[in-house]
């Protein structure tokens, strides 16, 4: 096992200008030196870049850690070649949206985390008072939805409530990050189709609904001056007027997630409520037109979205999709999910770094790059090995994913944090170096 102080060496390291032969020196958990290929560990051609990063993940600890948890989902990041998580401000019980449950949450994290992890807190009605207080308290920015959250404890917010709180926000400098869903009653004829069908869900929750809350925060967007972050984007019909926004100047980014690129509609089979997730799962031709927007900037980056639950809360019995909790649970497979579609189209491993590392860590603040000086966060990645996803190969507290069985490329083999082995010969190494992220870097 290679210790803090070491030297690596491959054919593909992904260099600021570009991937090509190196060796990398750590030294006390800096990269020391940079010289010819050849030296120290020979990796061969195992591509080695600097650690990615995901900015939506529900840890969901305190209260749901039967849900998830610091231990294992920080443990999930680390296998899938992750060094910096932001957790999302539900669903832990209590939800982090007051100082004092990010006192909570903050309390929690002693001896469990094998990354780095920050937060994002939450904007709900009546809490506008607890929002600086929160960016002194180190979070990251705000989360809010503009539909039901799931949770009866994280409403959902709507103009009256954003303007003010998106003034408090661009005062502080920080983001608000939102689900943007704006519902409308459900037709009769959804409501007497059968549960078990996934185009029953999908139906239940239209294009038009992510389009219409699009629309409403770029112009609060315009209005506030407020930066504003939409989060998990899956309609592809609200892209073009998500490009005007970004031409125009406006502070408005954009994510989406590995199922809205590698899954579609027509290959989810009814009853398998592993696929339920919120906006849901659309057809091909949208796929097509997510990944269109990635590759020309429209979208920022890609994170995870990871959000698991109990197993119970599946439905499995019954597979009523209706019914079920909504939520993709990937957290470690993100990374060989987006390279074996991209791959398929045409696309690089240095493009799938900038959509998974460099364009998530530049929205935080958090850099990391192969140099001399800076952090030894690393990542061994085999990228031409295929594998199937078992449950026996998951770390995430429960193993219910929608990738069981399927068959990937990519895997990540070692990985380092501040030059500490996390992952050694693809296994964990127990080490919990992680540290909190609060405040601005």
């Amino acid at each position: 096992m290679l210790g803090t102080d070491f030297a690596i060496s491959s054919t593909r390291v992904h260099l600021p200008e570009g991937p090509r032969p190196a060796t990398i020196v750590v030294e006390n958990g800096k990269i020391a030196r940079i010289g010819p290929a050849g030296r120290g560990q020979d990796l061969g051609e195992a591509a080695i870049f600097p650690a990615l990063a995901d900015c939506h993940v529900h840890i969901n600890e305190p209260g749901r850690t039967e849900w998830e948890g610091f231990e294992t989902a920080t443990k999930a990041a680390a296998v899938g070649g992750i060094t910096t998580l932001v957790d999302m401000p539900l669903n832990s019980d209590p939800v982090t949206t007051s100082v004092a449950a990010l006192e909570a949450k903050l309390a929690a994290t002693p001896g469990k985390l094998t990354v780095d992890v920050g937060f994002w807190g939450g904007v709900v009605p009546d809490n506008l008072g607890e929002l600086a207080p929160m960016v002194e308290g180190g979070v990251l920015g705000f989360k809010a939805f503009l539909c039901h959250s799931g949770i009866d404890d994280f409403p959902d917010v709507g103009p009256e409530t954003l303007r003010p709180a998106m003034a408090t926000l661009r005062e502080a400098g920080v983001p608000l990050l939102v689900h943007a869903e704006l519902e409308q009653p459900l037709r009769q004829a959804l409501l007497d189709a059968d549960p078990r069908a996934y185009l029953t869900y999908l139906h239940s929750r239209p294009k038009e609904w992510e389009d219409a809350a699009i629309a409403l925060m770029i112009a609060l967007c315009r209005e506030t001056g407020c930066r504003v972050h939409v989060v998990h984007l899956s309609s592809s019909t609200a892209l073009p007027m998500i490009r005007a926004a970004k031409a125009e100047g406006l502070p408005l980014t954009v994510e989406t997630c590995p199922h809205y690129l590698c899954l579609r509609a027509e290959e989810v089979p009814d009853g398998a409520t592993a696929f339920k997730c919120a906006p849901p799962i659309r057809d091909n031709a949208n796929r097509a037109a997510l990944w269109a927007a990635l590759a020309d900037g429209t979208i920022d980056f890609v994170i995870s979205d990871h959000s698991p639950c109990v197993p119970g809360l599946k439905l499995p019995e019954t597979g009523d999709f209706m019914g079920a909790w909504g939520g993709i649970a990937s957290l470690q497979l993100g990374l060989a999910n987006v390279w074996t579609e991209a791959r398929a189209r045409g696309h690089s491993l240095t493009d799938v770094l900038r959509w998974m590392g460099t364009g998530p860590r530049a929205f935080l603040g958090r850099h990391r790059r192969i140099a001399e000086g800076e952090p030894a966060d690393l990542v061994v990645f085999e990228a031409d090995r295929a594998w199937e996803v078992a449950a026996t190969d998951l770390v995430q507290r429960h193993p219910i994913t929608p990738y069981l069985g399927r068959t990937v490329t990519g895997q990540v083999r070692h990985t380092w944090l501040r030059g500490t082995p996390l992952v050694a010969d693809g296994q964990l190494t127990g080490a919990r170096p992680g540290r909190l992220l609060l405040g601005t870097p």
